[in-house]
Parts: structure tokens; sequence; C-alpha cells
């Protein structure tokens, strides 16, 4: 039944998907990332229905004021910064932790092979992470959100047909292999 499992997320990440592009942007995200002033009132207003939002908005444009000469460090600065081991550590248990999950076993490899899947498993998640952090401030939640969630519907469906075909083609389970990589990645992208 694994088909059935793999299904049901990517039916909820179609029906994620289809709604996505009726909600509106993040307000602090336009007025702190792109500067749109404008943008942002129609975001609050459309979050929170008609009303005056000037204190909130004017609690942004003093954020915005503080965080100017702030430097926006890349994900090597980060990494090097102390403050951040303890969730860095909490991020690593969880990555590794879904090594216990069974998702290597969808592929219907032999035994020899599945520390090796694991092993991809681990470094598509953290290649994901990295990815993600490096563009997130460049496109956005919303692009990504969108990407994220195209990619694994399309990777979804490919995965489904080569589960369908490993019976009849072997190189098909490896094909399952590195479609898993991808979801994986796709998922760290968006969701």
């Amino acid at each position: 039944m694994w088909n059935v499992l793999l299904s049901f997320s990517g039916l909820l990440a179609l029906i994620q998907l289809l709604f996505l592009p009726f909600f509106p942007e993040s307000p602090p995200f336009l007025l702190l990332q792109k500067g749109d002033k404008a943008g942002c009132l129609k975001a609050m207003k459309e979050l929170w229905g008609e009303g005056n939002y000037h204190t909130e908005f004017d609690d942004l444009m003093k954020e915005k004021a503080v965080t100017k000469g702030t430097k926006i460090m890349n994900v090597l600065e980060v990494l090097k910064e102390p403050s951040v081991y303890p969730q860095l550590s909490t991020m690593l248990l969880l990555l590794l932790s879904l090594q216990f999950c069974g998702l290597s076993a969808t592929a219907s490899l032999q035994e020899s092979i599945i520390p090796y899947v694991s092993l991809g498993v681990a470094i598509s998640e953290l290649v994901s992470i990295i990815f993600c952090s490096s563009i997130i401030d460049r496109f956005g939640r919303r692009i990504l959100l969108w990407g994220g969630y195209l990619l694994m519907a399309l990777i979804l469906v490919l995965l489904e047909t080569s589960l369908l075909l490993s019976d009849q083609f072997l190189w098909m389970r490896y094909c399952s292999v590195v479609l898993i990589f991808l979801f994986l990645i796709a998922y760290g992208i968006g969701p």
C-alpha cells in the first residue's frame, strides 16, 4: 500500500498548491525584503480586513530602520555563528531521525544497497536545506512553496509510475531511488 500512502501526500500537496495563489504575501516580507510599502498595506487589509493598521505598519518601519544596518549573512557565516548551534543540532537530529522512517524501503532494493540509499536521503535533505536557505531571501516563501509543491506533485506521479513498473524493469527501482531523493529536495525547498 506504499503507492496509496505516497499518493495521499501528493493529494494534500495538490490541494495546497491550488489554494496558494489566493493568499497574499506576508506584510513583513513585502516591506522588509522588497521595500513595497503600498503592497504591505494592501496585504494587511487582505489578511486582517478593513481597519487602521498604521500602528503595525509603524512597527514594521521601525524594524526596517533597525535592521537597515544589519548585514544579511550567507549560509557559511550562519554556520560559523555559535548562537545557532542549538538550532543546528536540533535540525540535524530531525534529519537523522528520518533515516528510520522506511522511505528507502519503497524502492524494493537489495538489502546491501539500502544503507547507501539512506545516506543519499540524508545528503538530499542537507542539499535542500542549504539550497533553500540560500535562495529564500531572493525569491520569497510563496515562490518556493509553489515550486516545491509543483515539483513534489510531478515527482510523486513519476514515483508512482516507476513503482508500478519496477516488477517489469529492474532498473526502474533505481529510478525510484533517484525520485525519492528529488522528492526530498523539492520538499526541503518548498514546504
